[in-house]
């Protein structure tokens, strides 16, 4: 079963929610990340975020957002073995798409786009695992004090966190591209996936998939 796609009204007043540390926990603090070094052709933050082999036979866009107890599901339940033998092994490059269903979700997706791209990933499955922790945070420690604990130890610099949950701009730019990937793809609910491959152009499913009905959906695909 999937969440089903709710209208954001505006950015202006987005509220940060926090919580537990999960695997983030488990790690080496990360060095502070020094403020994003603008490109060429464009902000940083809003470059994809994908993980696996360029030349891989399968391409898989996920569709998700950050408060839908069914994109975490799929990420604590399949995701692990999906990166074992599927990611890892070169066989799927996979895509992610920031799909924010509320404005908590797209504030969280906000500060994710803050960090390096290569932990991007890492911190989305962060905050996936621990969800019912930041959402529902308690006193005395308040919403932004607990995602504070995860952006810190993936390396945000304070300064780089309190930028972001001001950031109207790259929240309306992730709402942009939620408006063109609910067009281009047919998405309305998360998780979402489309595979891309010899034998598919874009098949899209929903739902959180076990891994053997995703690993099927990539054979399908020719992968």
């Amino acid at each position: 079963m999937a969440v089903s796609r709710r209208v954001i009204l505006g950015v202006g007043a987005v509220l940060v929610v926090g919580g537990g540390a999960g695997a983030w926990l488990l790690r080496p603090a990360a060095p502070p990340v020094a403020p994003a070094v603008p490109v060429a052709n464009g902000d940083p933050r809003l470059a994809e975020r994908a993980v696996g082999r360029a030349d891989a036979r399968v391409t898989v866009h996920e569709f998700f957002s950050l408060t839908c107890p069914h994109c975490a599901a799929f990420h604590k339940e399949s995701m692990p073995e999906i990166r074992k033998e599927l990611i890892d092994t070169g066989r799927i490059r996979m895509v992610f798409h920031d799909f924010p269903l509320d404005k908590l979700a797209l504030t969280a997706s906000v500060i994710a786009r803050y960090l390096p791209a290569e932990r991007y990933e890492p911190f989305t499955a962060a905050l996936l695992s621990s969800q019912e922790r930041w959402i529902y945070a308690r006193a005395p420690s308040t919403p932004t004090d607990e995602i504070w604990k995860l952006a810190s130890l993936a390396g945000l610099s304070r300064a780089n966190f309190d930028a972001a949950i001001a950031d109207q701009a790259t929240g309306t730019a992730l709402l942009t591209m939620q408006d063109s990937d609910a067009k281009t793809y047919a998405i309305d609910s998360t998780p979402s996936f489309v595979f891309q491959g010899p034998k598919v152009a874009n098949r899209r499913e929903s739902g959180a998939r076990s891994y053997a009905d995703f690993a099927k959906l990539v054979v399908d695909a020719g992968g």
